[in-house]
């Protein structure tokens, strides 16, 4: 599949995904402060890469991108909430995310807190929309919870925050505090469209093999593109792992090395799904590609 291929499939089912999160809160009443606040961080914009995921997993194994939709918005919500959080001045104290003034910025942080808390309870009252069979929804719901729980997402955050001032970290200790904070989402995005549509161990293995190496491919590539963009290509303060005292993969091991790194793992990737063909799988290894040629 070419580049110009992918991306527009990227941004077609990106654009489906848009238009269920503008919807997906309606169903019950929420205090409006906290509804726009919630829906300030959800509607910021972004390529939706982890619904996304989930959506082309779910119809590489077989089921219908749109019966996977609530499960991959819920997704969408739940890295929204992290990201809310993630930006607080007890965290990263970030005051931009996305070209825009981060969530407590615009709302205080009160109401900041509140609308991650939120938009990580709602989810799983979300994706339990799904019209897929409810064994195949239970065994994704538990392995979302499980990635974006103390074992993964929230973990590796923790884990992060105590790395930060300036602490040494070796690379394989690095590559496993961000296999916990972004790259367990990723996996997960990727096993949850196989779980939903009932595959087998070994599809569910292969597709959490891609996942995995394309959550480290994508972090490196967001390492570098710390060092090397500015804020404005960004959408958030450049320079900010550097100014955190944060270790990263160009810190430890230069930016050529570490280019030279985020490609190997998204060959790794790409490897992962060889026994696959159809649109679907052309589209994941493009996007493999397409993430490690962020940074090159």
């Amino acid at each position: 599949m070419s580049p110009e291929d992918m991306k527009s499939l990227l941004r077609e089912r990106g654009e489906k995904t848009e238009a269920y999160l503008s919807v997906c809160l309606d169903a019950h009443p929420i205090p409006p402060r906290l509804k726009e606040a919630m829906l300030y961080s959800l509607q910021a914009g972004g390529k939706r890469l982890r619904p996304v995921l989930c959506l082309s997993v779910a119809s590489l194994c077989g089921l219908d991108p749109e019966r996977a939709m609530p499960f991959a918005a819920a997704i969408e919500m739940i890295h929204t909430y992290s990201l809310i959080h993630d930006d607080l001045p007890a965290m990263d104290n970030d005051d931009l995310r996305r070209g825009k003034p981060s969530n407590h910025k615009a709302f205080g942080e009160a109401t900041a807190i509140l609308a991650g808390d939120a938009l990580l309870t709602d989810a799983f009252g979300v994706l339990c929309r799904c019209p897929v069979e409810a064994e195949n929804l239970l065994r994704a719901a538990v392995a979302l919870a499980l990635a974006a729980g103390a074992s993964g997402m929230v973990g590796g955050q923790q884990l992060d925050m105590a790395a930060t001032g300036g602490k040494f970290m070796t690379v394989e200790e690095l590559r496993s505090m961000h296999a916990m904070k972004t790259g367990a989402l990723l996996r997960a995005s990727c096993l949850c469209g196989a779980l939903l549509a009932g595959a087998d161990t070994a599809v569910c293995d292969a597709v959490s093999e891609y996942g995995s190496s394309l959550g480290v491919a994508f972090q490196i590539a967001d390492d570098i593109l710390d060092v090397v963009a500015d804020t404005e290509t960004l959408g958030k303060p450049a320079g900010s792992d550097a100014a955190q005292g944060k270790q990263t993969y160009p810190a430890l091991l230069g930016l050529e090395e570490s280019r030279t790194l985020a490609q190997q793992y998204a060959r790794a990737a790409q490897d992962s799904l060889k026994s696959f063909d159809g649109v679907d799988a052309d589209f994941l290894c493009a996007l493999a590609q397409y993430v490690a040629d962020r940074a090159a």
